[in-house]
Parts: C-alpha cells; structure tokens; sequence
C-alpha cells in the first residue's frame, strides 16, 4: 500500500467513489468501461484487481456492486481527475451523433457529470 495510484488509477478510484457517493451502491464493471472508455469489461476487471492487489479498493462479496475505496490518509486518493469533465462531454457528444443507439450510455456519462459535480447540460446536440 506504499505504492501512490497511478493516475488511470486515479480516475477509475474518483470514478468508483463518485458513483458510490452518488448512488449508494456501487458501480457495474459495464457502467466502469462505459464512463472511462475501456474496450471491454474484462480491461476493467484487470484494473480493479489490480487496485484490490494494491489496498486501494476492496470487495465486500463476491457479488456485484460490492466495491468500495478504501480510505486512505491521503487526500490524492478521491481527487477528480484533472480533464475528467471534457473527456465525459467529448465522449457524450460522441455518442449523441446516435442518440437512439446510445441513450443509455449517454445517460451514464451524464450521472457520472453530476455525480462528479458538474451540469450535464442534456439541451446540447
């Protein structure tokens, strides 16, 4: 537990703990690709593993929506990223090019703005 996140780290720690603050449980490793651009759910899964490996995450159960931060003394551990709300708008407008196709990948970026404490500003095309 020495060993400081990486900043991917980071983001994907900000991201768990945002959601968790924001909904009570935690999040899917789909919601996790979704908002952080991962290919696939099983790159999210290496990552997680990892932060458990590490100390910085923790799974009450075996079960899903049981992760959780574990809190450090360190403030760096919840910080939101720097650039974590133009990345979520890029890609929100992305995916607005489809609106039908992607609505509920929207939806998720969109929560995970207000869960990080920006407007999601749902008006724009």
């Amino acid at each position: 537990m020495d060993e400081r996140p990486t900043k991917k780290q980071k983001e994907l720690l900000s991201f768990i703990d945002g959601f968790i603050k924001g909904n009570g449980y935690g999040p899917s490793y789909r919601e996790i690709m979704r908002a952080l651009d991962y290919k696939s759910v099983s790159t999210v899964a290496t990552h997680v593993d990892g932060l458990i490996a590490r100390g910085w995450l923790r799974k009450r159960t075996n079960e899903a929506r049981t992760l959780e931060v574990v809190e450090h003394d360190k403030p760096h551990a919840t910080k939101i990223p720097s650039g974590a709300e133009q990345v979520l708008r890029a890609k929100i407008t992305e995916l607005r090019k489809n609106p039908e196709e992607n609505a509920d990948n929207i939806e998720v970026l969109e929560r995970c703005l207000i869960i990080l404490g920006y407007e999601p500003k749902t008006h724009l095309a």
